[in-house]
């Protein structure tokens, strides 16, 4: 079993994906469990794609660019000391761009309150931007993070994994396993079960996400993220699904983020926030104390 883990500090996700859901309260560090995976890489008859199932997972980032955009749909699950969280989103991106836009729901008791307004996040290539963040943003900002400078690189701390580098993670594939065919969504894919290692996947990145997935490499106390990921017969990826572990000074923490893709080449329009949209004020962290941002 291999466990990817990251040790979180007071400021060290200072939106991390469940600061940013208000539930930092709940889950003081930000932890994932762990996946099995194969020694070396395994080919059973039916996978696709030449040079083995590692080679094919590999290329998957590409694929997806020569694809253009697709819709999405994640979760994010969260669970520490007994206590599970699950954000949801959904929305579009385009992968040769690396512009998307997500609508994030929060879980209902996730911050103490029964109606919060849904987050929406932009992403963009070394940029995460944020609306409805709560915790003392006005209504009508912005708030902007730098992804480059998180820890995470951004695989969590948006409360989604951030398309790209979901995508760019598994060049990083080794140790990968062809488990077979099965449906999802009514389409055949071929699902793949494995490790990616974070510094292989920074060095091979596309310019655009190497600096968040550089950040992620040297920020993680182990580098190694077990996943299921899924591909049709064109290569495309379907589903993705990623475990990360976190340990911090209180109960270890694991988050499991989970992607689906599908209606590729759909229109894609991000408009990114002008410079005077964006709050630069003080905003709180959870339910005590502030960070200037």
């Amino acid at each position: 079993m291999v466990v990817q883990q990251h040790r979180c500090g007071g400021g060290a996700l200072a939106v991390c994906a469940l600061a940013v859901a208000g539930v930092m309260a709940v889950t003081a560090g930000c932890s994932d469990g762990s996946g099995g995976a194969g020694h070396g890489e395994r080919l059973r008859a039916g996978a696709p794609g030449a040079g083995g199932p590692g080679e094919t997972l590999r290329r998957a980032a590409d694929v997806l660019a020569a694809a253009g955009s697709a819709e999405m749909r994640t979760s994010m699950e969260t669970a520490a000391g007994g206590t599970r969280v699950t954000i949801r989103g959904q929305g579009t991106y385009d992968f040769r761009r690396q512009l998307g836009r997500i609508k994030v729901i929060l879980p209902r008791d996730a911050v103490g309150e029964t109606g919060h307004r849904p987050i929406t996040e932009l992403l963009a290539p070394g940029a995460l931007y944020m609306k409805n963040r709560g915790a003392g943003v006005p209504d009508e900002k912005w708030v902007r993070v730098d992804t480059t400078t998180l820890e995470d690189g951004n695989l969590v701390t948006g409360g989604v994994t951030d398309p790209t580098a979901a995508a760019e993670l598994l060049r990083g594939a080794r140790e990968v396993t062809y488990v077979g065919k099965t449906e999802l969504a009514g389409v055949t894919v071929h699902h793949y079960r494995g490790t990616a290692d974070l510094g292989r996947a920074a060095r091979a990145a596309s310019a655009e996400s190497r600096g968040a997935l550089t950040a992620a490499a040297n920020g993680f106390s182990t580098d190694t993220v077990p996943f299921d990921a899924y591909l049709d017969k064109d290569g495309r990826l379907r589903k993705v699904r990623h475990r990360f572990s976190f340990a911090s000074e209180g109960p270890a923490v694991a988050v499991v983020s989970t992607m689906l893709l599908y209606g590729f080449g759909v229109p894609v329009v991000v408009r990114l926030p002008d410079r005077g949209d964006i709050y630069t004020g003080l905003i709180q962290q959870g339910q005590g104390g502030e960070r200037d941002r």
